[in-house]
């Protein structure tokens, strides 16, 4: 299951924001995600189609590390301990929602 792949859109206001100012947006939402254990990954990925392992997939591809290594810098900590303290069971209709939200995501 992946959470996307990176599709432009032609001209994208996106791909002229200085990477400096980007950085630093994307540092925010990860610590507020970091702040966040409430917004459990589950309700995450049902309602917006991405979680904090997504980011963590997504540092990791773009900056050439495994998974975990990425993982570990959205978490603030390594993946096992971060589920130790703030992992619960997903209930049925949390994976249903996920289901759906995932298939809006955008496909190669």
């Amino acid at each position: 299951m992946s959470c996307s792949d990176d599709q432009a859109a032609p001209n994208d206001a996106l791909d002229t924001l200085d990477d400096a100012v980007a950085a630093a947006a994307f540092r925010r939402l990860v610590r507020l995600l970091q702040h966040r254990h409430d917004a459990a990954n589950i309700d995450l990925m049902g309602l917006a189609g991405f979680c904090r392992n997504c980011l963590g997939d997504w540092i990791a591809d773009e900056g050439g590390m495994d998974k975990e290594s990425g993982r570990a810098i959205v978490h603030g900590m390594p993946t096992a301990e971060w589920k130790a303290l703030h992992h619960t069971a997903a209930t049925p209709e949390q994976l249903a929602r996920m289901e759906s939200s995932m298939a809006r995501n955008p496909r190669d």
